[in-house]
């Protein structure tokens, strides 16, 4: 008997079913379509969630031809993709892949496309059509301008027309809203998606089943019984890939912070929403962003918030140059590597909780993690035993990545007739309950881009009102007569001294990972 797929039936019972389309990814050469997008769509394929008459248009200026571009992919899909590569698969695959060569801004590049769409289209082909936008940022503009200008936004009677914006969407609240000013100009909302990869991940997704349909979690998520939270996003790399010219440019803050960590957070400290409509949830998480604690002056970021810069130093046996030394990077600049924020949500439920929040390059590991930290029980039983003021409370901890999962952390007695308190950890892993790997962030994307689900994709309020919180900041920092100092961190460490003492203040460590 074949295996069931745990994620599918299940999943599809209780929302919109995808429907084929005809997809069209503007910056078809890039690294995001070829290590992401269409792995993830051929894994769809070899699940068999991908709708019948799906079909890919490429669109990019380099000179190709469909099968020298198709043969990039594939190689690409031999690396990268979740399930191991059929041949036959991806030869059916594959087939209904092309390439289209044009100018992001010629004119006659989208006219020629809206061609290629009409043949497929009388052919037989779905006139169902999704665009894509995984160009660089400085194209978004002219590319939705160019859509609207060639009527492509236009669906055909019984059909529709989708578009999906990669981040980051803007770089600051200003360009922010003049992005969804061009996008509401050539799309509705109720057909925009703009796309957060971390939100599809399996345990992202998983956040509010946890709260709302465990009622052990639900009563004690308050501030009666939650002493902190913690989220930390790490990563090993540093600038390799030439990323150096991006990232100087935005920095911790703009490029983590303000989308993929404030959506987490708003996950975690939202209201139950009235329906599990895209609306329903978005309209919660909104509150949630307007309830953040402003950090506006010097003083507010001085007391609440941590810059830094990783140094050289080895790694894993290595030797790494420190950030201002990096590919591209200004050698005198200002911008952080590392973060971390203290931040209060002004509201019933949270009043007097802190949420803590850390994202660093070149720090030991790859994870992205949430622990939440229950206040200690009384300690009047149990407070003389040895060793019991060392022995941590209780801890959830929410895996995003890697090896997604949730743990519970306790504490129990000692086997042996001495009276010694030990942690102990309840744990749950996805791979190990379901005898497989969860479904990539952008397989799940996808699909729900298909079937018109944008719960899991942030609205425009959404973006507007977490650039609001992060402006303030940068605000502050930037624009200041006497900033704090950049702090520094050796790199493959967990990073400065100053981040350890924004908790230690409270009383509280950062929790080890």
């Amino acid at each position: 008997m074949e295996d069931e797929n745990p994620f599918r039936e299940e999943d599809l019972a209780i929302r919109n079913r995808p429907e084929a389309c005809t997809l069209v990814i503007f910056g078809a050469t890039g690294d995001l379509t070829h290590r992401k997008l269409i792995p993830a769509l051929y894994n769809l394929a070899a699940d068999g969630d991908l709708p019948a008459g799906m079909r890919v248009i490429g669109f990019a200026r380099r000179e190709k031809s469909d099968e020298e571009f198709r043969e990039g992919l594939e190689k690409q899909n031999r690396e990268n993709s979740r399930q191991d590569h059929d041949d036959a698969l991806w030869e059916t695959f594959s087939q209904s892949i092309s390439y289209h060569q044009a100018n992001f801004t010629d004119a006659e590049g989208y006219e020629s496309l809206n061609e290629k769409l009409l043949e497929l289209e009388k052919a037989g082909g779905t006139k169902n059509r999704m665009f894509y936008i995984a160009s660089a940022p400085e194209y978004f503009d002219d590319i939705l301008l160019q859509l609207g200008s060639a009527k492509l936004n236009k669906p055909a009677e019984g059909a529709w027309a989708r578009v999906v914006v990669e981040k980051p969407f803007g770089k600051n609240l200003k360009t922010a809203q003049h992005l969804n000013k061009i996008v509401s100009e050539t799309f509705p909302e109720a057909d925009t998606y703009r796309i957060d990869h971390y939100l599809g991940k399996e345990t992202a997704q998983n956040i509010m089943v946890l709260r709302f349909a465990n009622a052990l979690f639900e009563l004690l998520w308050n501030n009666r019984c939650i002493d902190h939270v913690q989220l930390t996003c790490a990563e090993h790399l540093g600038m390799e890939g030439g990323r150096g010219g991006y990232y100087d440019k935005s920095g911790a803050m703009r490029d983590m912070v303000q989308n993929h960590l404030l959506q987490l957070l708003s996950l975690i400290a939202m209201e139950p929403p009235i329906d599990l409509s895209a609306d329903g949830v978005r309209d919660e998480k909104v509150k949630i962003f307007k309830s953040l604690r402003p950090i506006r002056t010097i003083e507010d970021v001085s007391k609440n918030v941590i810059r830094a810069q990783y140094t050289a130093d080895t790694v894993n046996g290595e030797d790494v140059v420190g950030y201002r030394r990096e590919d591209r990077v200004n050698p005198g600049s200002m911008t952080e590597t590392y973060v971390g924020l203290r931040i209060m949500i002004d509201n019933w439920r949270w009043e007097g909780v802190p949420f803590y929040v850390r994202m660093g390059k070149r720090l030991p590991k790859k994870t992205t993690e949430i622990s939440i930290h229950f206040k200690d029980a009384p300690g009047v039983l149990f407070n003389s035993l040895p060793g019991a003021e060392i022995v941590p409370g209780n801890v959830l901890v929410i895996r995003i990545q890697p090896d997604e999962g949730i743990s519970l952390g306790i504490r129990s007695k000692l086997p042996g007739p001495s009276a010694r308190l030990q942690p102990v950890k309840m744990d749950f892993r996805y791979q190990t309950a379901f005898r497989k790997s969860s479904p990539e962030a952008y397989e799940r994307l996808l699909l729900d881009a298909m079937a018109g689900d944008a719960t899991l994709f942030a609205r425009k309020d959404e973006v507007e009102t977490a650039w609001q919180f992060v402006d303030a900041i940068e605000d502050a920092w930037h624009k200041s007569d006497d900033p704090p100092v950049m702090a520094e961190y050796p790199a493959g460490s967990w990073g400065p001294k100053e981040a350890d003492d924004l908790l230690e203040r409270d009383g509280r460590k950062w929790r080890r990972l």
